[in-house]
């Protein structure tokens, strides 16, 4: 998910969203901590006789998801941001909001079935969550419309780059609409009669579908006054019209506008007397049992099931009558809080366009090549060229402003290398197409030792990564699918290589998916090297993932579920006792999401030493800052930019011996307790210094993109204050290390 990175403090619409669903106000980025009322400082400083905090001192994660969202819809309203990424950004929240009702609402929907006891940390019963999602999910889906019909949209025409509506074509322009539709469309249509003899069809997730009234008898003489249409997913959503037509201008025409215009074809001799559209979201997650014999052929049967999950939302148009949205309620067994009306198509997801429009898209940059990777390094010995960099010193790769082809390279100089012996790598989101898994398949076929342990329930990825499994097996590579009941989340890649009749090992770790196309609009950092004990230490994980024994003794990186979650809390405790012996104490973290109770309750004990914490959070966030008596040392501040925010990074100053680590691991229950991942050192103090100022204070600085947590839940974008230059972290980047633009 790509994100803009441009100021919308001063936007009146992004006001309205945060007054809105937000409770957001624009704040001072030099300003005090946040004043949080009595009643709240009362409740969240409670404990209870184990010493624990009370539920009210945490903030419920699917509402702390939710305002992520909302951030991320924010960002659609500025208009300083190239008109097409606003438009993208549309999209994005509109693909954002399917996954948390396919995922997260439908999880809360399935403890309410069992029951509506609170279970959560915050304390909050499943009814009460569902309603407030409910409340602030409507509101921000009529914001987001909005945006779409009075800003973007507009805002396209002026530059002729039009949506046409059916009233809005000229004659030639509906007679190849009718001609698209009799020879591309309504062949591959199928309307359903609900009748006795055809019950409601079962539907799929989020497909776009019809419902059409009808007044007259079919071919068999029976009364039917309803059908079902459902749009073929294998048409697109947006067809340009032809330039003869347009003068070679963007004007598109939506496929729910062709079906609804000639719906009547369908029902030769009968009146089709309305025609409604409409979109069901299921429950998508994937319910799949730790005992199974073969998780693959398991996953496969629930690949399926996603399809036809439990309902959890119905989307309708704005014009859609009651009664036919009641009737609709009632078929899937909804209730009136799970029905959305929206004010144009019921899936922005299939709004996008391919436009061409360079001047309407963020500015393009080279993903530049770090300096010791570069071809000229080795002159006389290219294909060992890479490896003769990292024998001499870790290398540094910050993605996207660095090229994600160091990684490929290396792997293809493995694959073609008589002295490399065997390659080892996890696979977390990939595709048969991916170079990785061409120079994987190839190294195999090369007579290498290829093993590749492929997390095949990566979340709507499951089925890429049957495939590739498949096809790294049919090359000749090993294939294992990690550990039953953890998912392998670690980033690792290990290259072993015979030199002068020695063993040398080749490593690279990162905090983000062996993905090419990821690592464009994802931030990452990924760390070569050919350092022995880290090197070994990654020997010994792989060996824990394809074998059997004890957890494995390692010397430098930190792994969970073993030894992370527990040295996490260590470095913790470490920083509260400096802070008591009055000593300088400070904690930065850079993570997607902070949600792990025990975490979160230590980091209060750390602030209410005096230790000073600053977390930088992309998404969740269940630790209430800035509240006097419990977290007042605490800020937290999120940035939404350009690029989804992706980095991992964990920094402790520790009485001057600095900790940090980069890692594949969030702060969650989930990653620390239920995942292997792995969290590595850095070392390299070049390379050490260039992840605190670049990753870590380039972030604490920015005050253009940048918003703030209270204690409260609420969130507020951050303002430069008066006379204080302007900061956006991913533009320093971007001129830092690929000089594009203006200086900051």
């Amino acid at each position: 998910m790509a994100c803009a990175n441009d100021n919308l403090s001063n936007d009146a619409n992004t006001n309205d969203i945060n007054a809105k669903n937000s409770n957001v106000n624009s704040s001072n980025s030099k300003s005090s901590p946040t004043k949080n009322n009595d009643k709240l400082t009362q409740i969240a400083w409670q404990r209870s006789e184990d010493g624990s905090y009370s539920p009210s001192s945490y903030i419920n994660r699917d509402l702390s998801l939710l305002q992520f969202h909302l951030r991320v819809l924010a960002q659609a309203a500025s208009p300083r941001h190239p008109l097409l990424e606003r438009l993208f950004f549309l999209i994005i929240f509109s693909s954002n909001m399917d996954e948390f009702f396919e995922i997260r609402v439908a999880g809360i929907m399935q403890k309410l079935n069992l029951g509506d006891v609170a279970s959560d940390p915050h304390g909050m019963r499943p009814s009460e969550i569902l309603n407030e999602i409910s409340a602030i999910a409507h509101d921000a889906i009529d914001e987001q419309y909005r945006i779409l019909n009075e800003d973007v949209l507009p805002a396209l025409a002026e530059r002729d780059i039009r949506y046409l509506k059916r009233d809005e074509l000229n004659a030639e322009q509906s007679a190849w609409m009718k001609r698209y539709f009799t020879e591309q469309v309504s062949p591959v249509l199928t309307p359903i009669s609900i009748d006795p003899a055809h019950p409601f069809p079962r539907l799929v997730n989020k497909s776009l579908n019809f419902i059409a009234t009808l007044e007259g008898k079919d071919a068999f003489g029976r009364d039917i006054n309803l059908a079902i249409v459902p749009a073929p997913r294998s048409l697109p959503r947006v067809i340009r019209l032809p330039d003869a037509l347009t003068g070679g201008k963007e004007h598109h025409v939506m496929l729910s506008a062709i079906i609804h215009e000639h719906i009547g074809e369908l029902f030769p001799g009968m009146s089709v007397t309305g025609c409604h559209q409409f979109r069901l979201t299921r429950n998508a997650d994937l319910d799949l049992a730790d005992d199974v014999d073969d998780i693959a052929k398991a996953l496969e049967g629930e690949l399926e099931n996603r399809r036809f999950g439990d309902k959890v939302r119905l989307e309708v148009t704005t014009e859609c009558p009651t009664h036919i949205s009641d009737y609709l309620l009632n078929e899937f067994e909804l209730h009136n809080n799970q029905l959305y009306r929206v004010n144009g198509p019921v899936n922005l997801t299939r709004l996008l366009f391919d436009f061409n429009i360079p001047e309407l898209r963020y500015q393009p940059f080279n993903h530049i090549v770090p300096k010791p990777f570069r071809r000229e390094f080795d002159k006389f010995d290219r294909t060992t060229s890479m490896f003769a960099a990292m024998r001499k010193g870790d290398v540094l790769v910050h993605h996207p402003f660095h090229a994600f082809s160091p990684i490929i390279n290396l792997l293809w100089q493995a694959a073609n290398d008589p002295k490399v012996l065997a390659i080892k790598q996890t696979l977390y989101r990939s595709g048969t197409n991916s170079e990785i898994v061409q120079a994987l398949a190839a190294a195999a076929r090369n007579g290498k030792e290829v093993t590749a342990v492929i997390e095949l329930r990566a979340r709507f990825d499951e089925a890429s990564n049957i495939a590739v499994a498949n096809f790294l097996q049919e090359a000749g590579a090993v294939v294992v699918y990690g550990i039953v009941g953890y998912k392998t989340h670690a980033k690792l890649m290990l290259i072993v290589r015979r030199e002068d009749d020695r063993i040398r090992r080749y490593i690279h770790l990162g905090t983000g998916n062996y993905h090419a196309a990821n690592a464009k609009v994802y931030t990452d950092y990924g760390l070569f090297s050919a350092d022995p004990d880290i090197s070994e230490d990654v020997h010994k994980i792989f060996q824990e993932l394809t074998g059997m024994g004890k957890p494995a003794n390692l010397k430098k990186l930190l792994h969970a579920p073993f030894t992370l979650h527990d040295k996490l809390m260590d470095f913790i405790d470490d920083e509260i006792t400096h802070a008591k012996a009055g000593k300088r104490a400070h904690i930065i973290v850079k993570v997607n999401a902070l949600t792990e109770r025990r975490l979160i309750s230590k980091l209060y004990d750390a602030s209410q030493a005096g230790v000073k914490i600053e977390l930088i959070l992309r998404s969740i966030c269940c630790l209430r800052p800035q509240v006097q008596g419990l977290s007042e040392n605490i800020t937290v501040r999120s940035v939404i930019g350009r690029f989804l925010e992706h980095t991992r990074i964990y920094y402790f100053y520790n009485n001057g011996d600095e900790r940090l680590y980069c890692g594949s691991a969030d702060w969650m229950d989930r990653n620390l307790f239920h995942r292997v991942e792995v969290a590595f050192p850095i070392e390299d103090k070049t390379l050490f210094e260039q992840i605190y100022e670049d990753g870590l204070q380039n972030y604490l600085q920015d005050n253009m993109q940048a918003w703030t947590l209270s204690g409260d839940g609420s969130w507020q974008q951050i303002q430069p204050a008066v006379g204080e230059p302007p900061h956006i972290a991913q533009d320093y980047l971007l001129k830092v290390i690929n000089h594009v633009g203006e200086p900051v």
